[in-house]
């Protein structure tokens, strides 16, 4: 199962782990896997090219980002993507789960 944990701050989101695999289907073949990792990667991408230092980024073991300024933009598309994994889980309610924590 993936599992995406959020911390917030009031309504600020702070960071966003990712971990774990889907087993919706075989290695390269799983839908689930495949998504979430268009989600992050493309929200990840956008941010940076509009602002290198509004987030902090590693995949080294899994993938977490960490934001380290709020602007408009960069809120905007991490509220975004985690819009988008929530409506994924919703689908894929054994492959993939998102929980939120506050800080």
């Amino acid at each position: 199962m993936i599992k995406v944990l959020i911390k917030k701050k009031s309504d600020l989101y702070e960071s966003i782990n990712i971990s774990g695999h889907a087993n919706f289907d075989n290695f390269g073949k799983d839908i689930v896997c495949a998504a979430v990792s268009s989600i992050v990667i493309t929200s990840v991408n956008a941010i940076i090219r509009l602002d290198s230092d509004s987030i902090n980024y590693d995949e080294s073991n899994g993938i977490y980002i960490s934001i380290l300024k709020h602007n408009k933009i960069t809120d905007t598309l991490i509220y975004n993507m985690v819009n988008l994994l929530k409506e994924l889980e919703k689908q894929y309610k054994k492959n993939i789960i998102v929980s939120e924590e506050a800080l």
